[in-house]
């Protein structure tokens, strides 16, 4: 496994953290880094990027999910897809050196092995229609 899916792994994996417990990103950060210290310094920096990104830009992020989910409210989706949906839209939306085939790709491996089928179905869905809807950056979907 490559050095960026370990960092998106482990972002969704923070973001879930803070979900589920309602604590602070640093909170966060504090905790989990001393549970699972980072195998080297590229998947600590770019785990960071997208867990700080994410966070960030939260409430726009969550605003597109509900809107291009059609009729799901953040609070009934699964925690796990609701986390990895939050990652992979911040990358659509922000990270210029991935595209957004990429981008969703990554987003259904990570549900692959994190959820199920299902949601990986929902999730590619969700991240399609904000991929070709929301462009942000001069980003235009593939």
């Amino acid at each position: 496994m490559g050095a960026r899916r370990r960092a998106r792994e482990r972002a969704m994996q923070m973001l879930y953290q803070m979900d589920v417990s309602e604590e602070t990103p640093e909170h966060v950060l504090k905790y989990y880094w001393k549970m699972h210290p980072p195998k080297s310094e590229e998947v600590k920096q770019y785990t960071l990027y997208l867990f700080n990104g994410t966070v960030k830009n939260l409430k726009l992020i969550d605003e597109l999910i509900v809107k291009f989910s059609k009729n799901w409210k953040l609070s009934r989706m699964p925690i796990v897809d609701r986390n990895i949906l939050r990652l992979s839209v911040f990358e659509l939306l922000y990270e210029d050196d991935v595209p957004p085939s990429v981008a969703i790709n990554e987003a259904l491996e990570i549900a692959r092995r994190f959820s199920n089928e299902d949601s990986t179905q929902f999730i590619n869905g969700v991240l399609d229609a904000i991929n070709k809807n929301f462009y942000l950056k001069g980003k235009e979907g593939d």
